[in-house]
């Protein structure tokens, strides 16, 4: 049976994006009413029609979204939730439902890049069992492609299971092709096997970046970064870490069709968040129609 918070629980941080200290409030919801956000004054659920048009920095213009970013008004010339991803994907991970999320600014806490900040401060919150969202069962097949052959496929199945396999080919020997998996309502295996893996970026990229004026207040220490060698001043905590960290970015992805539990198997390769909006997207016109 899915849960729901008794109290609050406040998350306190630094946004990614912003370098601005922030502070996320997990609180219960109504019931029925999903996953929510409280910010700027402004009420919405955390669905994939309030995700965002607007890049969460300027330099994100023009290239497919590097994070999952909403805001009341879609079309807003800046979102209002920042990196919702993570949330969302500690919550599903736990199984909690029904819970309104609200912020001090306009990010989530980015912590050190992965979701187990906030699985330690929800697991053994006060909670109750709920009703929670009907769950979506998956009755045809669908998939989403584009010109590189990177693939996510939804299709039937008797048992749920969420599967992404990495591949960068000779980008970096670290990114080589990689699976993690998850089954769906595994409490455990997500909080000791996908919630710790962090996001990952490359030295380049990180560099790119932090002429721009981003990252200001992190190192490589705090987050992963990969060098020639091998992380910066860090370690991988498994092996296959860069893929569970997508695992835990499509599970988040995942939550924005209205809170639901998807029952079916979704296996995605080399996909990013663009591929797994555009699936929740025609999942989401699915269930209008059922």
């Amino acid at each position: 049976m899915p849960r729901t918070l008794t109290k609050p629980v406040v998350i306190s941080g630094i946004g990614l994006f912003s370098g601005a200290d922030t502070e996320a409030t997990f609180a219960p919801g109504a019931p029925g009413s999903g996953y929510t956000a409280r910010v700027n004054n402004h009420a919405f659920p955390l669905t994939i029609s309030h995700l965002c048009k607007a890049p969460a920095h300027p330099a994100f213009a023009g290239i497919p979204p590097r994070s999952t970013n909403l805001a009341h008004d879609p079309n807003a010339d800046r979102p209002e939730f920042i990196t919702a991803e993570h949330a969302l994907s500690a919550l599903a991970g736990l199984g909690l439902a029904d819970i309104e999320v609200a912020l001090t600014g306009s990010e989530t806490p980015i912590g050190d890049g992965s979701a187990i900040h906030f699985v330690e401060a929800l697991k053994d919150a006060p909670s109750a069992e709920c009703a929670g969202p009907e769950p979506f069962v998956v009755t045809e097949p669908f998939r989403v492609t584009d010109n590189q052959g990177n693939t996510l496929l939804c299709e039937p199945a008797d048992k749920p299971e969420y599967v992404y396999t990495l591949d960068y080919g000779d980008a970096h020997p670290l990114l080589r092709k990689q699976t993690a998996r998850w089954t769906p309502g595994d409490r455990d295996h997500y909080l000791t096997d996908v919630a710790p893996a962090r996001t990952f970026s490359l030295q380049n990229e990180v560099e790119q970046m932090r002429s721009l004026g981003l990252f200001a207040r992190f190192t490589p220490a705090d987050l992963l970064v990969l060098g020639p060698d091998g992380p910066i001043d860090n370690a991988l905590r498994f092996q296959d870490e860069p893929a569970r960290h997508k695992l835990l970015d499509l599970i988040g992805d995942l939550a924005l069709l209205f809170g639901r539990p998807i029952v079916g198997r979704i296996s995605a390769e080399r996909t990013g968040h663009a591929h797994t909006h555009d699936l929740v997207r025609a999942l989401a016109q699915q269930a209008r129609h059922i």
